[in-house]
């Protein structure tokens, strides 16, 4: 079961930790129209030439949030990196979409 983080849940982990790995699985496109600060952008669609190097891009040890537009990509990225032995990954429910309706109104939505 991959656990889900509300916009306003993963808010409040930021300004506690701002050190938190994010993961932005959504498009280049979609990233330069509106982002979290922070998140280290790996798009889902180039998955196949970021994927063998995702030990040394998140530390396994430490919790991620995957996010995407609304929540059904990143989702298929915490699947995966649960059976990859990353044990503390989290997807934001709704996307970005969601946390800007919950949490920051000022972010575009699309």
């Amino acid at each position: 079961m991959i656990n889900q983080v509300s916009g306003t849940d993963l808010a409040q982990r930021l300004a506690q930790t701002p050190d938190l790995q994010l993961l932005d699985v959504r498009e280049w496109w979609e990233v330069e129209r509106a982002k979290l600060p922070g998140c280290l952008h790996l798009p889902l669609s180039e998955f196949s030439q970021w994927s063998t190097q995702m030990q040394e891009l998140l530390d396994p040890k430490q919790p991620v949030v995957v996010v995407c537009h609304h929540g059904v990509r990143s989702a298929q990225v915490c699947a995966w990196l649960l059976s990859q032995g990353y044990p503390q990954v989290e997807n934001l429910a709704g996307g970005l979409d969601a946390y800007a309706l919950q949490v920051d109104p000022g972010l575009p939505r699309y």
